[in-house]
Order: C-alpha cells, then structure tokens, then sequence
C-alpha cells in the first residue's frame, strides 16, 4: 500500500506490517483515504483530532446558514376592515425581518359553500402588500382552510 504522511509526503509503498509500525512509531493512526486504488493509499494522521476539526468545520457552516422562518396568520371569511389592516400591518413587518408568511383563511360550516369570498379577500391582502412582497403560492384549499404563502421580494 502506498503511505502519505501527516504533512502530505509520500513514503513510498509498503507493506501493512511495516505502515501499522510506522504510525505506531510516530504515534498517529493508519487510515485509508483510497481503497480502489492501485496499490491502495493509506494516511498517517490523527484520526480523533481530524474528526473533531470536520465536525467543527460543520457547526461553523450550520451557523453561518440562515433559516428561512414561515409565519403564519389566520383569517376567517368574516374578518372586519381593522383586522384586516392589522393583519396587512404584520405582514409587512414580518417580511421585513425576512420570514415568509402564510395567510390561512380557516372556514367553518357553510363558509365552505363561499370559496370566493375568501379568494377575494387573499387577493385583496395580496394587492394591498405587494410592494413588498411576492406571492409564492396562490390560494389554494387545504383542508377546511384556503392558503397562500407570501415571500419577500427579491
């Protein structure tokens, strides 16, 4: 097997008596980086501090990504005029802080007869904030409730 060192330095080829005595020596671990490899490639490394630096390199990563938050807000076919505008008024502030936002109108008994009425009323929370949002998905039934999703413009 062909042996590189802890520095990237190859030792040529040996046998796997001679690379086991040869990392015991020096104290480090025999890990095989190539199995298919013709002779196969093996590393002296510390294999514990390794894995502990890869799983480091990892957490730094998970940190710097940003998750995307969905908020979600309910309506009722009847909502009043004011709770409308507050609802508006959340929105905006929502997809300033950078979450998209689910509108959610939840209907109960007969209001499943009147989907219109609660498509017009997405649509009209969607008019009313599209100068800063997106709509990512148009109202759509899910359930006993009619949703569409809002995300912030590009």
């Amino acid at each position: 097997m062909r042996v590189i060192d802890k520095t990237g330095e190859q030792l040529g080829i040996l046998s796997i008596r001679d690379a086991l005595a040869l990392a015991t020596e020096r104290e480090l671990d025999l890990v095989e980086v190539a199995p298919n490899a013709d002779p196969p490639v093996c590393r002296l490394m510390d294999y514990g501090k390794y894995l502990y630096e890869k799983q480091k390199r990892e957490r730094e990563s998970r940190k710097a990504q940003k998750q995307i938050e969905v908020k979600e807000l309910r309506l009722r076919p009847k909502t009043d005029e004011h709770d409308i505008q507050v609802v508006i008024t959340r929105i905006r502030k929502f997809v300033k802080e950078g979450a998209k936002v689910r509108v959610r109108i939840r209907f109960r008994g007969r209001e499943m007869q009147h989907p219109e009425v609660a498509r017009e009323l997405l649509e009209r929370v969607a008019n009313d904030v599209a100068d800063s949002v997106a709509v990512e998905s148009m109202p759509a039934f899910d359930g006993n409730s009619m949703v569409m999703i809002l995300a912030p413009q590009s």
